[in-house]
Parts: structure tokens; sequence; C-alpha cells
């Protein structure tokens, strides 16, 4: 891989690991609720999650989807209820996250962040794009293997930020009723954020 390509990647893996999407959401709101030390499981789990897809698609992984579509309705309908099924308990969440909280007890782990990454379409996207355009056709699995540490060194500060942002507002978050609002804001945000996936489904 040559200085360029790399710093190419390197642009490209932060922007798309930064950008808004559902699992940034989740970081955030896992932030504000429970604070960035609890939050890096689910932190590590997406970046293991986006790793390993990125690796699985190189593959050839997609190939198989398209050959066998009925999997991939499968995987979107489970992206769709999980989905629902995270915003529902983000919403319900009435107070900051505690140690004993029987409102939303516990902050999404490191295995449902690395599965939520391959039911995630921005994910999908991405892997894609990483192995049609920065792997070398003619060394084509030593330059996807090279990638990979280089997108895990890239993606897990860039989502870092959203958890660190959400951890900040924990203090103004914990007068009146503003985790309230938050959370409510956090779980639509969440649900339009796979809206296209969804609706196809």
């Amino acid at each position: 891989m040559t200085y360029e390509t790399a710093v190419a990647f390197i642009s490209f893996a932060f922007a798309m690991a930064i950008s808004p999407g559902p699992g940034n959401f989740l970081l955030m709101t896992s932030g504000a609720n429970f604070g960035f030390a609890r939050t890096l499981p689910l932190i590590i789990g997406l970046c293991i999650g986006a790793v390993t897809m990125v690796f699985c698609v190189g593959l050839g992984l997609s190939q198989i989807l398209e050959q066998y579509p009925a999997i991939y309705d499968l995987l979107r309908m489970a992206c769709g209820i999980y989905v629902l099924w995270l915003a529902f308990q983000i919403a319900r969440s009435k107070s900051l996250g505690a140690e004993k909280d029987e409102d939303m007890a516990k902050p999404i782990g490191l295995i449902q962040g690395a599965l939520l990454q391959f039911l995630n379409p921005k994910a999908w996207t991405v892997s894609l794009i990483i192995t049609a355009t920065y792997t070398t056709p003619t060394n084509y699995i030593p330059s996807l293997i090279l990638l990979l540490p280089l997108f895990a060194m890239t993606i897990i500060p860039s989502v870092s930020v959203w958890a660190i942002s959400g951890s900040a507002l924990r203090k103004c978050l914990s007068k009146g009723n503003w985790i309230t609002v938050f959370n409510t804001s956090m779980a639509l945000l969440l649900v339009v954020s796979m809206g296209s996936m969804l609706l196809n489904i």
C-alpha cells in the first residue's frame, strides 16, 4: 500500500466512521445514559463488527447474499425488529443509567454492538466501497488484511467522539426531564437513520 493510498483510505474511513448513523446514535445515547467507561464495550463491539464485515465482504459474502436474496431479506427483517426494540428501550428510559437502573439496566454490550454492524446498511456500503476501492487486485488478500488494522485504528477514535459527546451531556441531562426528551429524540433518530431499509422490509 502506497502512502497516498493509506492517506486516502484513512480519510475515507474517518469520514464514514464519524458521520451520523445508527451505531453513532447508539454511542451518544449510551454515553449520555451510562458514561464513557460503560460505553467502551459498545465502542469495541461496533469496531470489531465493522472490521469483521470488511473482511467477510472481501472474501465474497456480498456475492453469496446476491445469489441467495432470501438470506438478505431475513437479515433486513431481523435488523428492523432489533432497531425498533432498541428504539423502544431507549425511549422508555426516564433517568440516567445507574448500576441498578430498572428502566435501562445495562448499556448495549460488545456482542450486540458487533452483531449490529451486520444489520447496518451503512456498514455494508462502507465495506463494499473499501474492498472494491482500496484493495490491490494483483495482491488482493494481503492488501485486504493490511487494511483491517488500519481501519480499526481509524474508526475507534472516530466513533468514540460520539460516546464522549454523549457523556459530556450527562450533567445537563440530569436536570428536569431533559433525559426523557433526549432519549426519545435519539430513539427517533435511530429509526429514521435506518428508515430506507426498514421501509423496504
